[in-house]
């Protein structure tokens, strides 16, 4: 069966609900000053998952998306920003849904996406992808690694599923950590005990990426809780400015970029 979607297209067209084979995948929290947020503001979490573009981290915070309303036209949600326009298309397919997005911005305009997704996930969690993936992990991560932290250093990379010592392909409880990372890889399948959910991403010539953020009750400092992130990406960092050659997606001379996410609870990973 087709997952249940649920979009709140004024409030930065955030899904809200994520359902199929009889559970909630979502995780929402409590965030009335959401509805009250300008462009340029400080992101607000309220859970759900977010559209992030063109920068997850940085400026502006969560990218311009998520502080915007959408509209529909027709079968598609469109979003107006000052450099580009984004549209989506959201469909059920037999066991699952795809989106297909179409980016337009001035031929070279660069940028980074990512299906911001913060799941509802038990403790017995696993991320599963492809093994010795190249894996960036940022400072936030420095002291949980086996190795000292270079000094100046942006990221350092290892290979999945522990990237310098790092397990990360296990949520597990909450231990007073928060990591994020980016994974060389365009699908991840999340099992939640006999749960399965997986995400694919299609993109031509454009970088591809899975995004994690294993939040274990380490963030943020005041009042921590737990939310964990899996977040197909277009781009391999999270922060824009700091994308080097192929690190983060570019507009062609059509100006235009096509890429589609797609959505299933039948994984067939191991």
């Amino acid at each position: 069966m087709p997952f249940d979607i649920v979009i709140d297209r004024a409030h930065g067209g955030r899904w809200t609900s994520l359902r199929g084979a009889g559970r909630e995948w979502l995780w929402r929290r409590d965030a009335p000053e959401r509805e009250k947020v300008s462009p340029g503001d400080a992101f607000v979490d309220a859970g759900g998952l977010e559209e992030c573009v063109p920068t997850v981290r940085g400026i502006p915070d969560h990218g311009d998306a998520w502080s915007r309303p959408w509209t529909r036209e027709g079968e598609t949600d469109v979003l107006r920003c000052d450099r580009f326009t984004l549209t989506r298309e959201i469909r059920g397919v037999g066991d699952g849904a795809e989106v297909d997005y179409v980016l337009k911005a001035d031929a070279g305009f660069r940028f980074v996406w990512a299906a911001h997704a913060l799941l509802d996930l038990s403790e017995h969690a696993g991320l599963h992808t492809r093994d010795g993936a190249d894996t960036r992990l940022f400072p936030e991560s420095a002291p949980l690694l086996d190795r000292a932290w270079p000094d100046g250093a942006s990221w350092v990379e290892g290979n999945w599923p522990a990237p310098c010592g790092l397990r990360l392909d296990r949520f597990g409880p909450d231990d007073g950590t928060a990591v994020g990372a980016v994974v060389d890889a365009s699908h991840c399948c999340v099992h939640d005990q006999n749960d399965r959910l997986a995400f694919a991403l299609e993109a031509d010539g454009q970088p591809l990426s899975i995004a994690l953020w294993r939040n274990l009750g380490g963030f943020p400092a005041q009042h921590p809780y737990r939310s964990t992130g899996v977040e197909p990406m277009l781009g391999r960092v999270f922060d824009l400015t700091q994308a080097g050659p192929g690190d983060a997606a570019r507009v062609p001379g059509s100006g235009e970029v096509r890429w589609r996410l797609m959505l299933t609870t039948n994984c067939r990973c191991a």
